[in-house]
């Protein structure tokens, strides 16, 4: 039997440039799909009915780029640049992770996306020391029921043997176990990709053997590049493109120092862009590169990275990718003594990169990213009621730089409620619990490791 939901007078930001912004709208979704998006729909007597009268609907958040196994360690890092966060983290922590660590961090972590309205995550999980860590990551996903993209990663029981010009390659037995045994078919909740470490990091040889992995297995390929001290004078893909591995199926993060040839290059090639503003200006990665990504006619992301040491919500990265990029353009402009270029930021497309933009990154925009009929139902109502959002006046700016996580009053992902009336419907208490016992577990064991050094 089909079930009906009816998300009623809501003012509908459907991010989709045919149906654009409905000041009153009704969303109709029937089972996992959205089936209308019209001024005023009757309903039937059998739909389940949400008030969004004096809300905002918008299309769920896509995070384009998360380690969610960092769950666990929240806050460990807080002053940390991406130097440090080489040894505080990778170095410390990962290899003490076992996978029930591994588990709790995915299952929290997931959580807490849900809760912040990203019904999209991309999950960048280096952390499989063994094969029952993959096995444990996607279980988390599962039972938090996100819409992710898995990203296998390597392992990470050594920084020197993972990360210094590394010979070792991710093992391709155990990822075709994982996508034969999970990932079946690319229409799931759940979909596939391969998270490696790309070149300055590993041998030109290892490069080329995961990137022929993804493309053998076909699912998307991401890529940490450009960023901080260390691998922005790397020139990554200039190597890559040297080893002919460019692609439309590869998303390249960070991308704080490419030169104009190599954004040219990610351009012609298809590529895509993941930015995460907070981490970015934060740990030293460089300055996030939206107006570059916007120059060479690109679609840019957004996503959170990692929760040891910024927030896990997209509020944050939408306002910190506005903020930063609008400050470096006003800086220049005042010291030329000349005015801002029509091509300033606009709350619209930050809004764009935390959603369609992020769909489309992740490979997954035929389903999700925008409000239209025949997408998955992945829907977040904000609560344009609330004191630190009300009155509307701009319900994209009220989105982008009123609103919070706490705002977030309902979520649905694939046509089912994750959230209802600002409360999550999963057992928190338990992934809590789980959590909170994997913090006291891995920071009891780092130590025991460091003492034993």
């Amino acid at each position: 039997m089909t079930h009906r939901m009816l998300l009623r007078g809501g003012h509908t930001l459907t991010m989709d440039p045919q149906l654009g912004d409905l000041p009153t709208a009704d969303v109709l979704i029937e089972d996992d799909k959205i089936t209308a998006v019209e001024p005023h729909i009757e309903a039937d007597v059998d739909a389940e009915i949400i008030d969004a009268t004096g809300q905002i609907v918008i299309p769920g958040f896509v995070d384009t780029h998360r380690h969610t196994w960092e769950a666990a360690i929240r806050g460990c890092a807080p002053n940390a640049t991406l130097d440090d966060y080489f040894v505080e983290v990778l170095d410390t922590f990962a290899p003490v992770y076992r996978p029930d660590d591994v588990y709790a961090s995915n299952l929290a972590g997931s959580l807490e996306c849900l809760n912040a309205g990203i019904t999209t995550l991309v999950d960048w999980s280096h952390i499989n020391n063994t094969p029952e860590h993959p096995d444990a990551a996607i279980a988390g996903l599962r039972e938090a029921g996100i819409r992710a993209q898995y990203a296998y990663g390597s392992a990470n029981t050594s920084l020197a043997k993972y990360w210094f010009n590394s010979a070792e390659v991710i093992p391709g037995d155990d990822v075709r176990r994982v996508r034969e045994t999970y990932f079946p078919g690319d229409d799931g909740l759940l979909t596939l990709a391969l998270a490696t470490r790309g070149p300055g990091f590993c041998q030109d040889e290892v490069v080329t053997a995961e990137w022929q992995l993804a493309r053998e297995l076909q699912i998307p390929i991401t890529v940490h590049v450009a960023m901080g001290r260390l691998a922005g004078r790397f020139a990554m893909v200039e190597q890559l493109d040297r080893l002919g591995l460019l692609g439309p199926d590869t998303t390249y993060i960070h991308s704080c120092y490419f030169s104009d040839h190599e954004w040219q290059r990610v351009a012609d090639t298809g590529g895509t862009i993941s930015i995460a503003a907070q981490v970015e200006m934060q740990m030293g990665h460089g300055w996030p590169p939206v107006n570059k990504s916007y120059q060479f006619g690109l679609r840019p992301s957004l996503s959170v990275d990692v929760v040891t040491t910024v927030p896990g919500d997209m509020f944050t990265q939408m306002r910190a990718a506005f903020g930063g990029e609008r400050a470096r353009v006003n800086a220049t402009c005042w010291e030329a003594n000349t005015g801002v270029p029509e091509t300033m930021l606009t709350a619209r497309q930050m809004l764009e990169m935390a959603t369609i933009n992020g769909a489309h990154v992740a490979g997954l925009e035929d389903r999700t990213g925008s409000l239209i009929p025949g997408k998955q139902a992945d829907v977040v109502v904000i609560d344009g009621r609330s004191i630190n959002v009300a009155p509307i006046i701009d319900p994209v700016a009220a989105v982008v730089l009123c609103a919070d996580v706490s705002n977030v009053d309902t979520v649905i992902v694939g046509g089912q409620v994750r959230k209802r009336e600002g409360k999550l419907v999963g057992d928190v208490a338990r992934a809590r619990d789980l959590v909170e016992a994997s913090r006291h577990h891995l920071v009891g064991a780092a130590a025991k490791s460091e003492a034993a050094a």
